[in-house]
């Protein structure tokens, strides 16, 4: 069993990348061979709108034609992988650009406009997609939170395999915040919320690592 975690923030070692370990920890627990690999070490684009991987018995159909270093993470996803977790902060509303292009890479190649759909995606696998944020809980639906993460977990499900959701809301962004024009927000709040909440979002972390590192889709 292979479990692997791509994180979509440019920090390896803040909350995304922290859940994101979490997950493999639990993964772990249960046997699983886990990685952790950071989208921005890479260098790539996101989809071109080449269309190669739509072209009927064409060498690249179902599969992303471009050759660049996200390159052998797709094969490996494509053939090795038993399960998927991927993490990323919101910014102006959504994932990472990195993430958003890793994302258009993974699924648009096996997407298929066939009717009814089937995807060109050689497997199903398990996935998961963890969000990190600065909004509270009670405005993700106001600000339209809840439509992203159906939308991403609906997606996935379709063209990969059955999808998780964990978001982490109303986190801490800095650790000094005297430092950084940031004067809205009540640093003393947020250092508490990062001590008696985020724990509690690494365990559900670790539960979801362990679902993900068990057996069977």
């Amino acid at each position: 069993m292979k479990v692997l975690a791509i994180n979509g923030s440019p920090r390896k070692n803040w909350n995304t990348a922290t859940l994101l370990e979490n997950t493999l920890k639990g993964a772990a627990s249960q046997g699983a061979e886990t990685e952790l690999l950071h989208l921005y070490d890479l260098t790539y684009k996101g989809c071109t709108s080449c269309f190669a991987c739509k072209i009927i018995d064409g060498p690249s159909q179902g599969r992303c034609a471009m050759r660049d270093d996200l390159t052998p993470v797709l094969d490996r996803i494509e053939s090795e992988v038993d399960a998927l977790v991927m993490g990323s902060p919101i910014y102006f509303g959504s994932m990472t650009g990195e993430m958003r292009s890793f994302m258009e890479r993974l699924l648009f190649a096996p997407h298929s406009y066939s009717n009814p759909y089937r995807s060109l995606f050689p497997r199903r696998i398990k996935t998961a997609f963890i969000y990190t944020m600065n909004v509270p809980e009670d405005k993700l639906a106001e600000y339209g939170y809840d439509r992203l993460f159906a939308s991403t977990e609906g997606t996935l499900g379709r063209v990969i395999g059955p999808a998780e959701t964990l978001v982490s809301t109303d986190t801490l962004q800095f650790p000094d915040y005297s430092k950084v024009v940031m004067e809205m927000f009540d640093p003393e709040k947020k250092a508490a919320r990062r001590r008696k909440v985020f724990p509690d979002d690494c365990r559900k972390a670790f539960e979801l690592g362990r679902r993900l590192g068990s057996s069977g889709v």
